[in-house]
């Protein structure tokens, strides 16, 4: 079945800004009938200049659905790797649900599974069939992890503990092996380089907040160390071999009065208003009127080493505090680095950094002391969208402009501290929760998911969000003029429009199918022939299972959206990452069953035990044929 694209176009009023962004979409010179829509006049001539996507997406899609299943296009296998409490290390004590403890969690995989991201062994190669796997432990659901629980301020001091355990990341040496029924992966679980970083793990903070009065807490009062990590989102590997790890909503994890506090417009600004959490009734660092500093320990981008498991994971304060969803680099011609990111709430901004120092290829302990440091020092900026398809990247700067005395900024520290309130002043452009910012590494194009903004009014939409009431999210791309990364000017494009196109208004390339459309794009990843991958979060709402979709991003086929993958119900589609072969693909299968209850969960994935409850895990997935994932 095709979508009547021209009738699901013109079905509600739209504004003019987005009949001019459809109009400037390649892809569409296959259907004849789109000719006659004003809506998408001079389509043509942009088409007539772009060839066919190189790496074809031709497995059999899969069909729209929503069950307590994980569901693969044909041909295709997916291993569990990592489930919720499986051992990594030898001395790890085996899962034990009815007896779980801080100690053994400490020792096992930690529970919902965000960012995965897979660097080959040994470092500096190109190998598919040995590496380091890393992985985000984002957030809990203590209703499925303990027995009569209802909600995440309802734990006691040992379930606390086990809770704060089980966040963080999780760092495995990880084989591929082959038989005839496809790839299998082995944990290496005596491995050197196997670690759990968990919220007590010590930590050390760069950038012009280091130091600063405003992070001097009781638990960290030189202001240049930090304790832990947690509310791990997306993330990011570098081409140095590390990884970067994003906190994302670490508002919640907090308890206080924001009034009784000095930092109460600060606070308010970041999002902290509500006790979800219990760890600051047994822990002063979590309670804001014990240790109020200790909130501006949380919210940053995190550099880990994965190859050096006795390192200090770094907070880079030059990259801006607000709500992390990813980071993702790009390396410019002349060395200098790039790192985009997202702020995953509605209204919020994107961001981009560019660094002072230049990159230094090689794996020498010298060059990547260097490269490790290039995250500390840059100018970071934040994204203003015209309606005419331009962009600008405006500097976050202290003196620049608003960003003075005047404004409450006393220097370079308080706007790494206060990101969002100098975006505010800057009059970025406010998006609709943007999440995955990644480059495409064949074109060099950037994608920003965008996943919903319920929130936005009318008067409120422009040429980049252009729905009110946006339930379904979009896809933008940005393209840097002339190529270039470091300039401080870019144009942008409408991808797609996502949602259900029998119900609302939406933009994808006239071929796709009833199982084609998706919607709350989320996380994304490339392979390695310039394809998009999206993974989605709020596709229930749809009635239809979240999952993974498969997208040419030039040629006849751009914008062509094909889904993949059918996560169980409850879950999300997180973390996908490809072997550096395309042949193997990761993916975390985040909070499955979350919306059930212990005693009459929606699905008991991965394990199907009667005595054990949903468990989130990473899968590994491969082509039986041993083809490249997407055949």
């Amino acid at each position: 079945m095709k979508f009547d694209t021209q009738k699901v176009l013109s079905s509600e009023a739209f504004p003019t800004i987005l009949e001019r962004n459809l109009s400037r979409r390649g892809f569409l010179k296959s259907t004849s009938m789109l000719a006659s829509s004003s809506i998408l006049a001079g389509c043509m001539s942009n088409a007539q200049s772009i060839g066919k996507n190189s790496g074809a997406l031709n497995f059999k899609e899969v069909k729209q659905g929503l069950d307590a299943n994980l569901t693969l296009a044909e041909n295709y296998n997916s291993q569990v790797l990592l489930r919720w409490g499986d051992a990594l290390f030898p001395h790890s004590p085996n899962f034990d649900f009815s007896n779980q403890n801080q100690t053994s969690q400490e020792l096992q995989f930690g529970y919902n599974n965000d960012f995965v991201g897979f660097i080959p062994l040994p470092l500096g190669s190109n190998r598919s069939d040995h590496g380091l796997l890393v992985v985000n432990h984002e957030a809990t659901d203590p209703h499925l992890m303990f027995k009569g629980i209802k909600n995440a301020k309802g734990l006691n001091k040992t379930q606390t503990d086990i809770d704060i355990a089980a966040h963080g990341l999780s760092v495995v040496e990880i084989k591929r092996q082959m038989n005839e029924q496809g790839f299998y992966w082995q944990l290496i679980l005596d491995s050197s380089f196997n670690r759990r970083i968990t919220p007590w793990t010590d930590m050390a903070v760069s950038g012009p907040a280091a130091g600063h009065q405003r992070m001097q807490s009781k638990l960290n009062p030189s202001g240049r160390t930090s304790k832990g990590t947690y509310g791990n989102c997306a993330g990011g590997v570098t081409p140095w071999g590390t990884v970067l790890t994003a906190e994302e909503n670490v508002d919640g994890f907090f308890t206080g009065d924001l009034t009784e506090t000095n930092e109460q417009e600060s606070l308010k600004r970041f999002g902290f208003s509500k006790d979800k959490k219990s760890w600051g009734q047994y822990y002063a660092r979590w309670d804001l009127n014990k240790d109020t500093a200790e909130a501006f320990h949380a919210g940053w981008i995190v550099e880990v080493d994965p190859f050096d498991p006795n390192s200090k994971p770094v907070k880079h304060s030059a990259l801006g505090r607000f709500k992390h969803e990813a980071c993702n680099l790009h390396i410019a011609q002349d060395g200098t680095v790039i790192a985009y990111m997202g702020d995953d709430q509605a209204f919020e901004y994107i961001y981009k950094f560019v660094s002072k120092h230049k990159y230094k290829p090689g794996n020498d302990a010298q060059t990547r002391a260097h490269n490790k440091q290039l995250l500390s020092e840059g100018t970071l900026f934040v994204a203003q969208f015209k309606d005419n398809n331009q962009l600008t990247w405006l500097p976050l700067i202290y003196g620049e402009g608003p960003l003075t005395k005047a404004n409450g900024f006393s220097s370079q520290a308080d706007i790494s501290i206060d990101t969002r309130k100098a975006a505010d002043l800057l009059n970025a452009t406010p998006m609709d929760r943007p999440e995955d910012v990644e480059v495409n590494p064949v074109t060099g194009k950037v994608y920003v998911m965008l996943t919903k903004n319920k929130a936005r009014k009318p008067h409120q939409t422009d040429g980049v969000n252009p729905r009110s009431n946006n339930k379904a999210g979009q896809v933008i791309e940005i393209i840097a003029d002339d190529a270039d990364h470091k300039l401080d000017t870019a144009k942008w494009e409408l991808m797609l429009l996502t949602g259900d196109p029998t119900s609302m208004v939406t933009f994808y390339h006239p071929a796709t199918t009833q199982d084609g459309w998706l919607a709350c794009p989320d996380n994304c990843a490339f392979d390695n022939t310039g394809n998009l991958w999206i993974g989605t979060d709020g596709c229930e709402a749809f009635d239809i299972a979240n999952g993974l979709w498969a997208c040419a991003t030039e040629g006849e086929d751009r914008g062509l959206t094909k889904r993949f993958l059918r996560t169980p119900k409850g879950a999300e589609l997180c973390g996908p990452f490809f072997t550096p072969d395309n042949k193997s693909l990761f993916c975390a299968i985040q909070h499955p069953g979350e919306d059930g209850s212990l005693e009459n969960p929606d699905t008991r994935w991965p394990d199907f035990s009667p005595d054990l409850p949903p468990r989130p895990a990473v899968v590994a997935i491969s082509h039986r044929s041993h083809k490249v994932v997407g055949s």
